[in-house]
């Protein structure tokens, strides 16, 4: 019998999957957060959903996208993807000839958590609109909504970040660190620090030498 090639926006069945049906038949104890596909690279996973789009739906889903990307200069959603904490970056794209939907996107920590905050947003509601063009979408705050993201997920062959060890946390402050730096090597104060030979012994650690030049980087 030839293999089945599962085409991207079918549903699919995991091995995990099977097993926790069986748990679930037998009686055992379940995880609460149970193993969940995609790929990770130190503090990033990856998640990318393929879905099929309702006949007659693309248009309208191009359009709530369009709103989406306008929405994307909006403070409130900027707000909110902060207030989430953990998103690095997403991708919508339509494909297949206006038949199936792709959404990817990079994120820190629990599975579980991620999929908890969107529904707790701003993002949440726009993300609702824009996946109810996908067949059998339950909503975004439907019990379900986490057995349909795990059915449409498709995990990634390869998976890369360009930084595995910094958390997007982790990121926001580093750049709030760096305009506080920046902000301090333009004062008069500093200058005159830097000529004071009182700071002499200190200027000259190995420390503070690399500070300045990653700094002048």
């Amino acid at each position: 019998m030839a293999p089945h090639v599962r085409a991207p926006g079918d549903p699919r069945t995991y091995p995990w999957q099977e097993n926790l049906a069986m748990t679930a038949t037998t009686g055992a104890t379940q995880s609460a957060h149970p193993d969940r596909p995609g790929k990770k690279d130190g503090v990033c996973s990856e998640f990318t959903v393929f879905t099929k789009i309702k006949p007659g739906h693309a248009d309208a889903l191009r359009e709530d996208l369009a709103t989406l990307a306008d929405a994307a200069d909006d403070e409130r959603v900027h707000a909110a993807v902060r207030q989430i904490g953990t998103l690095h970056d997403a991708r919508h794209v339509i494909f297949d000839n206006d038949t199936r939907f792709m959404f990817a996107s990079v994120f820190d920590g629990s599975w579980d958590t991620y999929i908890d905050d969107f529904a707790q947003t701003v993002v949440g509601s726009r993300f609702d609109k824009v996946f109810s063009h996908s067949e059998g979408f339950p909503g975004v705050t439907d019990p379900g909504v986490k057995d349909w993201f795990v059915a449409h997920q498709e995990p990634a062959g390869v998976f890369v970040s360009a930084y595995p060890d910094l958390t997007v946390q982790q990121i926001y402050k580093d750049h709030r660190v760096e305009e506080a730096f920046e902000a301090v090597l333009d004062t008069a104060e500093f200058r005159a620090a830097l000529d004071n030979p009182a700071n002499a012994e200190l200027l000259a650690t190995p420390a503070f030498q690399k500070l300045l030049e990653e700094a002048a980087a």
